[in-house]
């Protein structure tokens, strides 16, 4: 038998149970982003999301939260800025020196050159700043992600951990280590030691790839939860509804497009229900941390 995650027995679940949080990430990055995760969280099946305080959406997003403050929203905090034409940057700093900025004066399109030119300590200091200014918003968040799993690089991961200790806030933490993202042997002790300090810790993570075909969303993600295995899982999608600026930022706008509709589709909620999984909320997952 599968063995219990901490955070899913203090919330009363069984080992066999299959507990997921379906997350919408990069909520603000755009005004279409925003429009769908209203619409999907009313629907019901995507149960959280997170915002990018950097991004030109991000006021409206924490004005529409004020609106709906039972939402789960979080923020991802955002270190990368990926698109060609359509660009954000650090808001603690303007320096060269912090390495947090691209020749062009934004954030580095890529992990590996955040890697490589960041320092820790201004990482450290513009993900503090994110969650100061998200406060100062208003915005009470319910747990705190990263954009591109960028905070989860070996160099940043500590400052990234100790943010939601301090916050007391539930984080993306997965078991399992991802050479890709710059983690290394380490990973087991930390997750540990994480797990000692009462951080939840995730057993699986789940994503709607941007591959092959966009009409096949629905049936792609019946896969994904029949596929689901047992333990606390997080189902990452990227959802946004079709607008002249979507289609102007990435080449790719078709994906987003795709999962906005599936997530509204009655189908898919039928067949999750009849699945007997258990959809939670970061709130919930929180709430095993505030009870310490």
């Amino acid at each position: 038998m599968t063995a219990a995650n901490p955070a899913l027995q203090k919330l009363g679940y069984r080992p066999e149970d299959r507990v997921v949080i379906v997350h919408a990430d990069d909520v603000g990055m755009c005004q279409a982003t925003l429009s769908a995760f209203a619409e999907l969280v009313a629907f019901g099946l995507v149960s959280s999301g997170s915002v990018m305080v950097p991004c030109p959406w991000f006021p409206a997003t924490v004005a529409w939260h004020l609106q709906h403050p039972s939402v789960d929203l979080g923020i991802h905090l955002t270190l990368t800025s990926e698109w060609e034409a359509y660009r954000w940057g650090p808001i603690s700093t303007r320096d060269p020196a912090s390495g947090l900025l691209d020749p062009d004066g934004y954030f580095h399109r890529s992990r590996e050159a955040l890697r490589q030119q960041a320092h820790p300590e201004a990482v450290e200091v513009e993900m503090k700043a994110q969650v100061e200014r998200a406060r100062q918003a208003g915005l009470k968040p319910t747990h705190l992600d990263c954009h591109m799993y960028a905070a989860m690089d070996a160099r940043f991961i500590n400052s990234y951990v100790q943010l939601g200790l301090t916050e007391r806030l539930p984080l993306l933490l997965l078991r399992q280590r991802n050479p890709a993202w710059g983690q290394d042997a380490r990973w087991d002790q930390w997750v540990s030691e994480w797990e000692q300090l009462g951080l939840p810790i995730f057993d699986h993570l789940c994503l709607m790839n941007w591959t092959g075909s966009t009409l096949d969303r629905v049936e792609w993600a019946k896969q994904i939860f029949a596929e689901l295995p047992p333990g606390l899982s997080c189902l990452l999608i990227h959802a946004a509804q079709e607008t002249p600026e979507l289609r102007a930022i990435m080449p790719a706008w078709r994906y987003p497009v795709a999962e906005y509709q599936a997530f509204i589709s009655a189908a898919l909620r039928d067949y999750v229900r009849s699945r007997g999984i258990h959809i939670i909320t970061y709130r919930t997952l929180g709430s095993v941390m505030q009870s310490r």
